[in-house]
């Protein structure tokens, strides 16, 4: 059973995001829960993927204390495996400017989401490489709730392989996979 197998099972349908087929190519639309008019489309998704709301449900309050931001989540994370590259791309979408250090924040409960998930299949479906061999990009894309202007991207030094490193976007309402699991 692949890992995106796996996920589909473990994961409620509720907690997904369906992908569009329009034309024989595959999107995603990504709306920001607090803004339901703040959104981006993702085009160019590969046919295996999932796309997770890894906020959708309750932050653990009753268990952290949260002074460190433990129990903060991204919107989204999209695990695929395009056969070639698997990659794991945490989202942050923000309509307005947030600061750096809260999305940073959110940005890292989400890989923590992901290496839960892992040890579950690990342990559950007893899969000792569950999730192995994928690459985590991180990126927060801003002002989405801002009518339609040229998209920017940050300058980026290095890959956008940690949350501190993350890929800036802003202003946009479309774009490409590829750009955000880094294959530019």
């Amino acid at each position: 059973m692949s890992d995106l197998d796996i996920l589909h099972q473990m994961i409620k349908d509720d907690a997904k995001v369906s992908l569009i087929d329009k034309h024989g190519k595959k999107s995603v639309l990504l709306s920001e829960p607090q803004h339901p008019d703040s959104s981006v489309t993702i085009a160019g998704m590969p046919d295996n993927a999932i796309i997770i709301k890894t906020d959708a449900f309750t932050p653990p309050k009753s268990v952290f204390n949260g002074s460190k931001g433990e129990c903060k989540r991204a919107d989204f994370v999209i695990v695929a495996d395009t056969g070639n590259k698997k990659s794991i791309v945490c989202i942050e979408i923000k309509a307005k400017k947030a600061s750096e250090k809260e999305i940073i924040q959110q940005l890292s409960g989400a890989k923590c989401f992901i290496v839960y998930c892992q040890a579950i299949g690990e342990l559950f479906w007893k899969q000792q490489d569950f999730l192995a061999g994928y690459s985590f990009r991180f990126i927060s894309i801003g002002h989405t709730s801002i009518p339609k202007r040229p998209t920017r991207i940050n300058p980026l030094e290095g890959v956008h392989d940690h949350p501190e490193r993350m890929l800036k976007i802003s202003s946009s309402h479309r774009l490409q996979f590829d750009q955000l699991a880094g294959r530019i």
